[in-house]
């Protein structure tokens, strides 16, 4: 299983909006960027995703699992671009922002700290239980 990250700004797509798509999932549309169009076309079913809410808030949210391949983002007509459908899997009991986890030497190396512009990125596995830990999972 593979660890990734899906930011989005909460005034357009929102931990509680995909919260409320439930099982069905949502297609993580709308990217336009290579690096993260590729990071999608890597993802298995079953692979686990922090999803972060950008701008004012700044912070993991929540946990979601990848349940459909990349497949073509139904936002445009331009091949290009794929994406994947997520579903929502549990809310982080306590938001991990990005101010702690840039504090945390641990994730010095994490790439939320040091290309927090990247909208769809690679987590690691000792990424992804030190920031559970951090949420409080």
């Amino acid at each position: 299983m593979a660890y990734w990250l899906f930011k989005s700004e909460p005034s357009t797509w929102g931990w509680q909006d995909q919260l409320a798509k439930g099982d069905a999932g949502e297609e993580w549309d709308g990217v336009r960027n290579y690096q993260a169009r590729n990071n999608m076309r890597l993802m298995k079913i079953g692979d686990k995703g922090f999803f972060y809410h950008s701008q004012t808030e700044k912070a993991v949210v929540g946990i979601v699992e990848v349940s459909a391949l990349a497949h073509p983002d139904s936002t445009t007509d331009d091949e290009r671009w794929d994406c994947v459908d997520i579903r929502a899997v549990k809310s982080m009991p306590k938001p991990v922002t990005l101010e702690m986890c840039k504090a945390d030497l641990r994730l010095k190396d994490m790439v939320l700290v040091n290309n927090t512009r990247l909208s769809v990125q690679p987590v690691s596995e000792s990424e992804w239980r030190i920031i559970c830990t951090l949420g409080g999972l």
